[in-house]
């Protein structure tokens, strides 16, 4: 099993928005799910085919996670969800957050700003714990 570094909360937003494409493969998955979020929040496209493609890049991530982390410790507690999830997760409330800024009128700036934030330190602390073993995700070892 190759043990390669999950991303961190920096890179991951700065990916979110397009400006930080390196080759870790979560870094373009998080890239893509942020634009269909963006598809989802200006219509026009079919939900259901937006859905369908995040369903499978949240798969795509979940298996990376299994198959690039180190099991985690027998004693190591659940989290409540996937990594792909999380990064989901992350990538509509990036979505929303620029929104806001763009349209003010429709969104309480502070809050989308702040969910944003603390989902991101939260990211960072699950990064953290499942990379040293101390949590286990859902579906994994």
């Amino acid at each position: 099993m190759l043990i390669e570094p999950l991303p961190t909360k920096g890179e991951v937003l700065r990916a979110c928005r397009g400006v930080e494409q390196a080759a870790h493969p979560l870094l373009s998955a998080a890239y893509e799910l942020t634009c269909l979020h963006e598809s989802r929040l200006v219509g026009g496209c079919r939900i259901t085919d937006i859905d369908s493609r995040r369903a499978k890049l949240v798969r795509e991530i979940n298996h990376w996670v299994r198959a690039h982390l180190p099991p985690a410790h027998g004693s190591a507690s659940v989290h409540t969800e996937t990594l792909g999830a999380v990064l989901d997760r992350l990538a509509q409330y990036t979505a929303t957050a620029y929104a806001a800024l763009a349209s003010a009128a429709d969104y309480d700036l502070g809050d989308v700003w702040e969910s944003l934030a603390e989902l991101a330190i939260g990211y960072e602390d699950l990064a953290a714990e499942v990379s040293a073993g101390r949590r286990r995700l859902p579906g994994g070892p």
